[in-house]
């Protein structure tokens, strides 16, 4: 048994129309303080926002497993801290929760209109994501990724995989070690040599004033949301 919160535009039950979806992990720290472990990313607010700008989605929050967390993120197994079980949830993400969701809700479902989404673990998770079920996603936030876990394993891993027709959003807050940074800096010029363009395919935003926490990310991910979908920048002034 998972808990899904599922969010829907404010115009859902005024516009027949249907939406992109954005698939999202720790689902319990999205929307409510009450259920999130330090303050949540306070997205329902974050979204309205990103509506004015023309970026209406349906956000799929999955709360994590708990203590097999970071065994359900992590592609790779860490000799300190366990993991390596990415491959199974990512299964049932695609293969269970999507179809049901589209099936439920007013959708758009081909891959170009559906992304993936998560920080810290959840953002490492992300990135495997996208590549590993190109079929299922057209694009990925990727945000503040954990991508020091198995000793970096999942820099090799990138590198092995062919380009796929993906938009990414990457970020990381400069505040949140130098370690962090420059990981996340070494992920940015590997995807750039792969072939994603910034400005294009890649976004990359380096926050200045960004910790590891929740509320850094809703922030983010507010701005971010126009570019994840697409949005064209002239409907970005209104």
């Amino acid at each position: 048994m998972r808990t899904v919160v599922v969010h829907l535009p404010g115009a859902y039950d005024e516009e027949v129309r249907r939406y992109p979806v954005i698939y999202m992990q720790d689902g319990q720290n999205l929307f409510d303080d009450s259920t999130s472990f330090a303050g949540s990313w306070s997205l329902g607010e974050e979204l309205v926002s990103a509506s004015r700008l023309g970026a209406d989605a349906i956000i799929v929050g999955i709360h994590h497993a708990s203590s097999h967390r970071v065994n359900e993120y992590s592609p790779f197994a860490d000799e300190r801290v366990g993991g390596g079980d990415a491959a199974t949830y990512l299964t049932w993400v695609s293969e269970v929760l999507r179809p049901a969701i589209n099936d439920r809700f007013r959708t758009l479902p081909a891959r170009e209109q559906t992304g993936v989404a998560g920080s810290s673990m959840g953002g490492l998770f992300s990135l495997f994501a996208v590549f590993e079920r190109s079929d299922v996603f057209g694009f990925a936030a990727v945000m503040s990724p954990s991508l020091w876990f198995a000793r970096g394993a999942i820099f090799d891993w990138v590198h092995q995989q062919p380009f796929v027709d993906a938009r990414i959003y990457l970020d990381i807050g400069a505040r949140e070690g130098e370690r962090t940074l420059a990981n996340a800096r070494r992920l940015r010029d590997m995807l750039i040599a792969k072939g994603y363009t910034p400005g294009h395919r890649l976004r990359w935003v380096e926050d200045a004033i960004g910790v590891h926490h929740e509320s850094a990310w809703g922030r983010r991910f507010r701005k971010a949301l126009p570019a994840l979908l697409a949005v064209p920048t002239s409907d970005r002034s209104h």
